[in-house]
């Protein structure tokens, strides 16, 4: 029997949960590289991309040369020949629009899971749209977030002339947050899965690369980035048995109130799951908890 979260077949609906300490989550560049916040609520933000792109580097990291696993959107690849590929390889003719789609999803799991536009280009040659199970919403912090910038200098300067006029050192920036607990989304359409013959590897690779993304994706700005929380409601149909932000209720966590978070540990019990809530025909799995 295929555990519930990896049955294709089926809508899934899930939280997580993921923190930051002294780094920065997600930069904005309409704002020099600053943590993206909400100018409201002073609530920080993750962007659906940023997360996408991390589970796009671990998914090939680990299923690398894999048949079914390349990727569509791939940093230094430009799409366009991508989807030629259907027709150069995959054998479609020009016009066959449906025959491309068909091999892009195929061979693209980024394309099977997320979908994408693949319209754009030779207009006699192109593989149309295809639309993913599998969405993220924005991650937003529990509480307000606390951006700070800390001034750094390097050592090396670009330009050998430089260092003729005695410029040995330059100053820099380094934007980071102390602290944040942020919480996200997700859905999974069991009807729009089985439409593009998602299997469960499929699934069992989303989910390994949601929890692994982070460690394998470290940088200095990025400080000590992690997901602490990972709840699947899994409803034993493609449609669903209850609304999703119904579910969502169902995982809380009590705000601190202010920005002064400075570890996990303020929050790690400020977490409550109402498990005996569950509708009936959906099951909760906690892969990270």
């Amino acid at each position: 029997m295929i555990d519930a979260h990896l049955d294709p077949t089926r809508k899934h609906d899930y939280v997580f949960l993921i923190d930051v300490k002294d780094g920065n989550p997600n930069g904005d560049p309409d704002a020099g590289g600053m943590p993206r916040t909400d100018p409201i609520t002073g609530q920080g933000l993750i962007t659906d991309v940023a997360l996408k792109r991390k589970i796009r580097n671990t998914v090939t990291l680990i299923h690398q040369g894999k048949p079914g696993f390349e990727m569509y959107v791939e940093e230094g690849v430009a799409l366009n020949p991508q989807i030629q590929r259907a027709y150069t390889e995959g054998g479609a003719k020009e016009g066959e629009t449906g025959t491309a789609q068909e091999w892009m999803i195929r061979n693209f799991w980024d394309v099977r899971l997320f979908g994408a536009v693949m319209s754009v280009g030779d207009q006699k040659k192109h593989a149309g749209r295809a639309r993913g199970p599998m969405q993220l919403t924005f991650s937003r912090s529990i509480d307000p977030i606390t951006p700070l910038d800390a001034g750094i200098t390097r050592v090396a300067p670009n330009k050998p002339e430089d260092l003729a006029k005695g410029k040995v050192t330059e100053m820099g920036n380094k934007h980071y947050v102390p602290y944040g607990l942020y919480r996200g989304h997700g859905f999974y359409s069991g009807a729009l899965g089985a439409k593009a013959e998602v299997t469960p590897e499929d699934l069992a690779a989303y989910w390994q690369a949601l929890t692994m993304m982070f460690d394998h994706d470290r940088a200095s700005s990025r400080g000590e980035m992690a997901l602490r929380g990972l709840y699947v409601f899994s409803h034993d149909d493609a449609y669903g048995r209850a609304p999703a932000h119904k579910l969502f209720d169902l995982i809380r966590v009590e705000p601190l109130e202010h920005s002064e978070a400075r570890s996990w540990d303020e929050y790690a019990d400020r977490i409550s799951i109402n498990g005996d809530k569950v509708p009936t025909g959906v099951t909760l799995t906690r892969l990270i908890h």
